[in-house]
């Protein structure tokens, strides 16, 4: 499978920086490269909101609850924003790379996004695997202290955040990569 490839090469990879590998947060801020330096690990877990979002084409409601079990990339993005079409692809391949039972990317479209524009939006940039789950009122984004767009936040499988990323970033990085790779191997 694509997800032990990818655990493989990036095993190496860590293990190579770090022979003594465990990854718990200070191990996490030695792989921080490039735009990852933008990403803040917190050494304290976050409690989440449990507000909850639209699932996509009127399917109901979810909340982050949902998730717990597993660790979460979640994406607060809109329609109008650039920075949001430029790195949506790239949480599209981590997805591919790394989506099943243990991570899962989480894209919540805050704010007014009409369901077809959203459609609309994946279409152009050929984006077929992620959610489209929305936030109109944006009660979700509030309660979690999103303030600009887009921002990302890891959350641990206890429904925890243990890291953000505020502004675009490479999601497609070795970096990036090597991060949700030492989480799943911590994991394991």
């Amino acid at each position: 499978m694509r997800l032990f490839r990818s655990l493989t090469l990036y095993m190496a990879l860590l293990l190579g920086a770090n022979a003594a590998f465990a990854a718990d947060i200070s191990d996490l801020e030695g792989l921080r490269e490039g735009d990852m330096k933008k990403l803040t690990l917190h050494s304290d877990a976050k409690p989440v909101s449990d507000q909850p979002f639209q699932l996509a084409d009127g399917a109901g409601t979810g909340t982050l609850a949902d998730y717990r079990g597993k660790y979460v990339l979640l994406n607060f993005w809109a329609t109008w924003c650039a920075p949001c079409r430029k790195e949506m692809p790239m949480l599209a391949a981590l997805q591919e790379d790394f989506g099943g039972d243990r991570f899962q990317v989480v894209t919540i479209a805050t704010g007014r996004n009409t369901p077809a524009g959203i459609k609309k939006f994946f279409d152009e940039i050929g984006v077929t695997d992620l959610p489209r789950f929305q936030d109109p009122k944006q009660a979700l984004a509030r309660d979690m202290a999103v303030l600009g767009l887009p921002v990302t936040v890891i959350i641990d499988p206890e429904g925890r955040e243990i890291g953000r990323l505020m502004g675009d970033a490479d999601w497609g990085s070795d970096s990036a990569k090597a991060i949700i790779a030492a989480l799943l191997l911590d994991d394991a």
